[in-house]
């Protein structure tokens, strides 16, 4: 009886402890029907602690057509993922994006209907965005400060968190501009970023946790100039900078 009871004490001490919030997403009947998210919500959970579950009114949402983040496709639809800025959200988002996210989309084996890829190709966008600023300093800037955390190109292909997007991800998504004008307002950079006469100084009690990225308006104009004039990835291929 005590070996059985020690045994039970064992296995509950290795389950994986779940986040409190349980994060619903919300499909296209298609999707939801097709046994995709069964196969690949468990497996995210797994991974990272953070449980999702599919519903029919979830703070995210696939959908059919923009806006949000492609995701992965299906005899030709794409189907786009919609969240909001909170980091357990943008965790999903990302994993999806990963290539192990990939890799377990298209391991699922539907029992009826085509298969799911995350590989494929979305629209150009047919107005190139103009930006001003100096884009050869922007490069510089963006491996000086962007580096250490983001894969900017081949010069720091191998440097990159496994978790963060390249620039090259973030320039194929259709908010990009938006995103890197308001990275500094959008986790987790709030906690180590100040914009010259944008942001408020860190507060004597709560520091930078790390190294604090420091910059000007104009260096953030000649960052946004660099991404608007490099390639953006294809989302479903081997990404071009990774």
């Amino acid at each position: 009886m005590r070996f059985v009871l020690l045994c039970l004490s064992l296995t509950l001490t290795a389950t994986p402890s779940w986040s409190q919030e349980t994060l619903g997403l919300s499909a296209p009947e298609e999707v939801a029907s097709s046994g995709l998210l069964q196969h690949i919500l468990p497996r995210f959970s797994l991974k990272t602690g953070i449980r999702v579950i599919a519903e029919e009114n979830g703070v995210m949402s696939l959908t059919s057509a923009p806006p949000g983040d492609p995701v992965f496709a299906r005899d030709g639809t794409i189907y786009h993922l919609r969240i909001t800025d909170a980091p357990k959200q943008e965790r999903f988002r990302d994993w999806l994006l990963s290539d192990i996210g990939k890799r377990t989309v298209e391991s699922f084996a539907p029992p009826q209907g085509a298969p799911f890829s995350a590989s494929f190709e979305t629209a150009a966008v047919d107005d190139v965005q103009e930006v001003e600023g100096d884009a050869a300093l922007g490069q510089d800037l963006s491996l000086s400060l962007c580096g250490r955390c983001h894969v900017v190109g081949p010069q720091n292909r191998m440097n990159g968190l496994g978790s963060t997007p390249s620039f090259a991800v973030l320039r194929a998504m259709p908010d990009w501009s938006e995103r890197f004008q308001a990275f500094f307002a959008l986790n987790p950079h709030p906690a180590f970023t100040q914009i010259d006469g944008v942001t408020e100084p860190f507060s004597p009690e709560r520091p930078s946790p790390i190294h604090p990225v420091r910059m000007s308006l104009e260096d953030l104009e000649a960052i946004l100039a660099f991404v608007a004039a490099i390639n953006a990835a294809d989302l479903g291929a081997p990404l071009q900078f990774q």
